[in-house]
């Protein structure tokens, strides 16, 4: 096995002067980011980080813990993390891509040359689901369809629906379950993104990151639901690109 494969990512197919570690939604998987490597180009190598518990990793289980997860995502990760590189997270994984950042810096480890996020409010900030213990499954469909989770012909996929719910609940018990720990402000500079019909993030969420960069952040208000990031790919990724030159 190559020094650069681990259980969350596979060995980037090329040499790459960058590297893009990406981290999905809840409930998502790296399919998500399916495309991205053929829209940035060859400079930079986009990676897929793929959690356990769905997709190609469906038999693992999934946790729902934040510090135990980045803590096992900095230890496997730490080949990928030696060389220059970037995060992008969507949601969740925007949340997840800021505590691995932060966990790095306490352990004085390599930090990304910047942070690009997507649709998740600050971090002081409470969790944009609310708790889904106490909802039912038909509960939680409803509110995963009425954010643009759930396109309603997955509903007729009665295993499918199933799956993804345990996913979903597993992945959102882990953003509920964050508390912010009030740590400095990240050194690197950050790059925060949202969507102007966004049902869960609104844009003084997304304003709110400031509190955690040492910087000024730069905020891009794209157009879509929470989920643009998958229905309309390219107008995010044109930023993306730009915003990659100047980090090659």
């Amino acid at each position: 096995m190559s020094a650069l494969a681990n259980a969350y990512v596979r060995a980037p197919a090329r040499a790459a002067a960058l590297r893009m570690l990406c981290f999905h939604h809840a409930g998502g998987g790296a399919s998500l980011y399916r495309g991205w490597q053929r829209a940035v180009g060859p400079h930079v190598a986009v990676c897929p980080v793929l959690l356990p518990g769905r997709e190609a990793r469906a038999g693992e289980p999934r946790f729902t813990e934040l510090d135990a997860l980045v803590a096992d995502l900095d230890a496997e990760l730490g080949g990928l993390l030696a060389e220059p590189h970037v995060f992008f997270g969507h949601s969740m994984g925007a949340l997840i891509a800021y505590r691995l950042a932060c966990h790095r810096r306490g352990r004085g480890e390599s930090l990304p040359r910047a942070l690009l996020l997507s649709s998740y409010p600050a971090p002081h900030l409470a969790a944009p689901m609310p708790e889904v213990d106490d909802r039912d499954d038909d509960a939680l469909i409803g509110l995963l369809t009425g954010t643009g989770g759930l396109a309603p012909q997955l509903l007729d996929w009665p295993g499918g629906v199933t799956e993804l719910l345990a996913v979903t609940r597993d992945d959102l018990r882990l953003c509920a379950g964050h508390r912010d720990l009030g740590e400095a402000p990240l050194p690197c500079p950050v790059h925060v993104f949202g969507s102007d019909a966004d049902a869960l993030v609104g844009e003084q969420d997304l304003r709110a990151w400031d509190r955690h960069a040492a910087s000024p952040v730069e905020l891009r208000v794209l157009s879509g639901d929470h989920f643009y990031v998958r229905d309309d790919p390219e107008q995010l990724l044109g930023h993306v690109r730009a915003l990659l030159r100047r980090y090659l």
